[in-house]
């Protein structure tokens, strides 16, 4: 008989995989909570900002300054439902029509450019 097949015929049987550990169940469970708390956390971020957002727009009013998105800076003239009127030059009477969300930021308010000194 040859040496090699009798190697083989004496070599241990696999007897199936291996029994399962505690880290086989508890590292999936902790990556999919890690998951589910950020797309928590991110969705009340939004909802933060959006409520920012509609207050600010809420609290807008005539001859305060603002800045859109684009970068334009002017004073508002009028708003109207869903569209605001900025003065964006003094010399030649330059008027602009936006949508009320193209505006970022308010820069200077009516009622607190009344209160300098």
């Amino acid at each position: 008989m040859n040496p090699v097949f009798a190697l083989i015929a004496q070599a241990p049987t696999p007897t199936g995989p291996p029994p399962p550990t505690a880290m086989n169940f508890l590292f999936p469970a902790a990556l999919f909570a890690m998951v589910v708390f950020m797309l928590l956390s991110a969705r009340s971020q939004k909802k933060r900002e959006r409520r920012e957002r509609e207050a600010m727009f809420a609290g807008m009013s005539r001859n305060d300054r603002v800045q859109t998105v684009g970068g334009v800076i002017g004073t508002v003239l009028s708003i109207k439902d869903n569209e605001i009127v900025l003065k964006v030059d003094e010399s030649t009477n330059t008027k602009m029509t936006f949508v009320k969300t193209s505006v970022q930021r308010i820069l200077t308010s009516e009622s607190t450019a009344g209160t300098g000194s």
